[in-house]
């Protein structure tokens, strides 16, 4: 495990998008743009558990992410390590990221769609930081 430096945990706290890459049955990468948190130095993200990415990463738990500075897009962090898939309250991290980047609790649409949902939490192995 590697703990994330305090740049990094900064860059991760604000409402940045992250893009998630995971392989492919074939090898090639599948990216998803989602909301990232952190727990800790692990990362955190909710997903509903039938996507590619979590079949993907139940197959190979290594996973790649990607983070930059909007305002400053040449500040980015790339974090590669390896996912599991967890029970966790989703429901309640899908809403702790929703306020974070939209400023209230998730909109649920179908209730049955939400009852599906899980973590993606990533212990990092490797950091790599551009200020």
């Amino acid at each position: 495990m590697t703990t994330l430096p305090d740049e990094v945990r900064a860059l991760l706290d604000t409402p940045e998008f992250a893009v998630l890459a995971t392989a492919e049955p074939d090898g090639r990468a599948q990216l998803s743009v989602m909301w990232v948190g952190r727990d800790g130095d692990d990362l955190v993200m909710a997903t509903k558990r039938g996507r590619r990415k979590v079949r993907n990463l139940e197959r190979d738990p290594n996973a790649t992410v990607l983070v930059y500075d909007r305002a400053r897009p040449t500040r980015y962090v790339e974090i590669r390590g390896t996912a599991k898939i967890t029970d966790e309250d989703a429901r309640a991290l899908i809403d702790r990221l929703a306020r974070s980047y939209t400023g209230r609790d998730h909109s649920v649409g179908d209730p049955a769609e939400e009852r599906d949902r899980v973590v993606v939490r990533i212990t990092p192995d490797r950091v790599r930081f551009q200020a």
